[in-house]
């Protein structure tokens, strides 16, 4: 488990005249320096993400990536604007964002840039590279991160219009069954099952708040020192959404294996044993934080929450296909998508009994 920001030096395929962007930010960034170095972030599969260091300081560009793109995906603008309006009017621990470029005839694709905030990375909830007095702290200040985003009002702090007030788990199940045919590439009868199931089990009460909807310890930044929440991080997905789909999404490693490469699962390890909060104790410290009296059709969260990774991941392997996915080991990520959907169908199949 990786607790420090994974940098290469920019992956052939997503090269850009860095020339062209100095002269950009030089007019838009006054802190720019006389020396200007770019390398990339390694680890995500979405939007490229570039760390920029000039003039003393460090940044993060983060950018659409190049080639054909799927409708309606990989919106930086839609992050920039949520960051924004986060960092500027709550306490929430998100980044300073500084310049949001939508002219693609300067490095290709829209951008925008933020500070760079140091912290570590913690990927695997297992977290066994943290000391084990740490790992339950960490576990809750997550969630609890996750609580305060879904108390913000979102009319509050100009995000009224950033997504529709309701219905959004059947948008979402739509969204993510044309991305996922989209991006077929083999047969995948669970994904089939769950396009079929979902529609007519959605949950049965509606709720809105600010949904992250990449909500998961790789995409939180921790304090070096403490198990405290220094930014959150990888906004792309982010919307007006249903709450519990965050807080489903968080959970999903109590529901995938952790004897799988690359699923950061939790079944088979001794959570007691290994200072890990149990799925019952993240639930209960979410209903404490946010006043919640219950979490409701949860099943049907989890089997949600599963079926839109599996799409996103099925995306990741076809833009792999062609060539132009943001991480190195893409191919073999993207072929785990059948074993996020099986899960998702058991979970389906066993129901609110699960």
């Amino acid at each position: 488990m990786s607790q420090d920001p994974q940098l290469v030096e920019v992956l052939p395929a997503h090269r850009f005249d860095e020339h062209a962007l100095a002269g950009y930010l030089r007019e838009h960034l006054p802190a720019m320096g006389d020396t200007f170095v770019v390398r990339q972030f390694q680890g995500g599969q979405s939007n490229p993400t570039f760390l920029l260091e000039t003039g003393g300081r460090r940044y993060v560009l983060r950018k659409k990536p190049p080639g054909k793109v799927l409708p309606s995906a990989h919106m930086v603008e839609r992050e920039y604007k949520v960051i924004r309006a986060l960092a500027e009017n709550t306490r929430l621990p998100v980044p300073q964002t500084h310049v949001l470029c939508e002219d693609p005839s300067i490095i290709g694709t829209a951008f925008y840039v933020m500070d760079f905030i140091p912290g570590r990375i913690l990927t695997h909830p297992a977290l066994e590279a943290v000391e084990l007095s740490e790992r339950r702290p960490i576990h809750l200040a997550a969630v609890d991160t996750l609580a305060e985003l879904h108390r913000v009002d979102p009319m509050a702090i100009g995000l009224d219009d950033f997504g529709r007030p309701q219905g959004y788990v059947a948008r979402q199940v739509k969204r993510w069954s044309g991305q996922y045919e989209a991006s077929r590439t083999d047969d995948m009868p669970a994904m089939d099952n769950l396009m079929n199931w979902l529609p007519e089990n959605l949950p049965a009460h509606d709720e809105t708040a600010i949904a992250h909807g990449d909500f998961r310890l790789g995409n939180l930044l921790f304090d070096p020192d403490a198990p405290r929440v220094s930014a959150i991080l990888d906004w792309e997905l982010a919307t007006l959404g249903h709450p519990l789909a965050d807080l489903a999404y968080f959970c999903l490693p109590y529901h995938l294996p952790a004897d799988l490469k690359g699923m950061r699962g939790l079944i088979g390890i001794d959570l007691k044993a290994q200072g890990i909060p149990d799925e019952a104790e993240i639930l209960a410290r979410y209903c404490e934080k946010t006043g919640r009296k219950s979490v409701d059709d949860w099943h049907v969260f989890l089997a949600f929450s599963l079926f839109r990774l599996a799409a996103i991941l099925q995306g990741v392997y076809s833009r792999a296909l062609q060539g132009n996915a943001s991480n190195a080991d893409a191919l073999e990520v993207g072929q785990r998508a059948g074993v996020l959907a099986e899960a998702g169908w058991r979970i389906a199949r066993e129901g609110a009994g699960q």
